[in-house]
């Protein structure tokens, strides 16, 4: 497993943190850091967001301790994906009354895929934070149900969440401002997580190792994905800073590209928060397909 450091502010759970007995606040579960950066957002000083997703976990296959799963149990809203982190769904599914916010019907969740489509994996594909436009989704889901927990803080959520899908609003401007004229539109990437922003400006999204960034592809899909990338022309492939870059430094190498990092944001360091590294993304993104 690769290590994931997670925002602090976020009073992150870590398998043993617990609200106080004094604390009355609504407590917010979140399955994974950008879902928790979204609860964080609205919630502000009105509740307490924990993370599911402890230090040094991936997100994709995370444990959860039995504290956590009693937390499921007594917390006042669980924030998570369906069919994307099997202990998360079993521990809510077993909750008698954790109150549930699968955001699957609000984020139009797609098929796992990229165009090479053979190597990818099936099921679904939870990386719907980094499409901004379904970021927003998640913040006003988020909204929406803390303001029917918590009426009594409803104009202090509703203006938070406000003020936060103005920011992904501006967030979706910068994308599309940064991409809107690039001579390449093929985003070579070792991590097979983003497909939703590349669908959303205009990419077509060709990864090498699929959903888990620590599978091992096949030497013939490799070659694959070099070949596509040598008739593509493509000068950048991407990877993520905290994966070996081996491979993507292996089919860069093989058609005389450069590597890049492309953060799927599924955790971030201090100092650094959802939008922070998005914002990078994008300019790693403009840069790489020579965007003018």
């Amino acid at each position: 497993m690769r290590p994931l450091l997670l925002l602090p502010l976020l009073g992150l759970l870590a398998g043993c943190a617990t609200a106080g007995a004094t604390d009355e606040r609504p407590q917010v579960l979140a399955a994974a850091y950008p879902f928790a950066w979204a609860a964080e957002q609205v919630a502000g000083p009105d509740a307490r967001v924990l993370s599911l997703v402890r230090a040094g976990a991936e997100p994709h296959d995370v444990e959860l301790t039995p504290r956590q799963v009693g937390t499921v149990e007594k917390a006042s809203l669980v924030v998570y994906l369906d069919v994307f982190q099997a202990a998360v769904d079993d521990a809510v599914r077993n909750s008698s009354r954790s109150a549930r916010l699968d955001l699957t019907p609000y984020v139009n969740v797609q098929p796992l895929a990229d165009d090479l489509d053979d190597e990818t994996g099936s099921g679904n594909d939870p990386h719907v934070w980094l499409d901004p436009v379904r970021m927003a989704a998640v913040v006003r889901a988020v909204e929406q149900r803390l303001v029917a927990t918590d009426p009594a803080h409803a104009d202090a959520y509703t203006a938070r969440a406000a003020r936060t899908t103005a920011a992904l609003r501006d967030l979706d401007a910068l994308f599309r401002s940064r991409l809107a004229d690039c001579p390449r539109h093929d985003l070579v990437t070792a991590h097979t997580a983003f497909a939703y922003l590349a669908g959303r400006y205009g990419l077509t999204q060709v990864g090498v190792t699929g959903l888990d960034p620590d599978n091992e592809p096949s030497p013939g899909h490799v070659a694959e994905v070099a070949r596509y990338a040598r008739s593509r022309k493509v000068q950048t492939v991407y990877f993520e800073s905290s994966v070996d870059p081996k491979l993507a430094q292996t089919i860069a190498s093989e058609v005389g590209a450069r590597t890049a990092v492309l953060d799927p944001v599924e955790g971030v360091v201090d100092g650094d928060d959802y939008l922070t590294v998005m914002r990078r993304n994008a300019a790693a993104l403009a840069d790489g397909l020579g965007c003018r």
